[in-house]
């Protein structure tokens, strides 16, 4: 019986895996391009990239401080120490000035050249008075210096002048019709005994000058010229002189710690 020739099988095996490979090929290539393109569509391009901002920190605010506040601007004192205090002449008035019930003697209120009333009887016995008293605390005082006439005043000022100047007189010494003890109601006083203090500020350090200095206004004084006072006063701190007002002036003076010159003008 006649029998076929039996046909090769590996020309078959072959081709079927040659198929494979380029099938397999086919897909491994697609699958790579699917890849490359995804990648590129989620990665950005360097030169496009921006970079995500850091987080800031959270901003401290500090309030700006609160301009201080400037004191109170205290309303310019009239300077009448020296010479600035008089009032640019010396004609004398034909009457003397009283405000509030104050005869006025000073560098803005000076007396007439012929005021002459001598010392007043009230202000002496109230100094007796006072004098009285201080000598039952053991003070022995003096007033050494009262009533001056105007030409007194007027030799007593000029030779000042030639001995300090003018303006160092015009702070502890009245012009002529400017003194108060033209008015005789002023005092200077002093310790008896103790001459090397009189007229001088070393006056208030003594105990008799402290005590009068807290005692006077009882008897009606007051320290015309305290200190600290003098661009209102106009004259130096006189811890010696004293003015006689009467008892419930001198006490309203002295209580508000008020001058003559602060009195007259509130």
């Amino acid at each position: 019986m006649y029998q076929p020739p039996k046909k090769k099988k590996w020309p078959w095996i072959v081709g079927a895996l040659v198929a494979i490979l380029i099938l397999g090929g086919a897909i491994w290539a697609q699958q790579t391009g699917y890849l490359s393109q995804l990648t590129a569509a989620t990665t950005p391009d360097d030169s496009q990239q921006v970079d995500s901002p850091e987080p800031q920190p959270e901003e401290v605010v500090t309030p700006e401080p609160e301009p201080e506040q400037p004191e109170p601007t205290p309303e310019p004192e009239i300077d009448r120490s020296g010479a600035k205090g008089y009032e640019g002449n010396e004609t004398l008035p034909q009457e003397p000035t009283v405000i509030k019930g104050i005869l006025m003697a000073s560098k803005q209120y000076p007396l007439p050249a012929d005021y002459a009333p001598g010392e007043s009887k009230d202000a002496r016995a109230a100094f007796e008075e006072m004098a009285a008293a201080a000598r039952v605390d053991g003070f022995e005082l003096v007033a050494f210096s009262g009533y001056r006439s105007f030409e007194r005043q007027q030799e007593l000022y000029e030779r000042y002048v030639k001995n300090d100047g003018q303006e160092a007189a015009d702070r502890y010494s009245a012009r002529p019709g400017h003194s108060e003890h033209q008015t005789g109601l002023a005092f200077d006083i002093g310790e008896k005994n103790f001459e090397e203090h009189y007229a001088r500020e070393s006056f208030g350090e003594t105990e008799a000058g402290k005590w009068v200095a807290s005692n006077a206004h009882k008897f009606g004084f007051i320290m015309r010229y305290p200190k600290g006072k003098e661009k209102i006063t106009g004259y130096m701190y006189e811890p010696w002189h004293f003015r006689y007002l009467g008892k419930e002036l001198a006490k309203e003076l002295t209580e508000s710690g008020l001058t003559v010159e602060e009195y007259i003008e509130q």
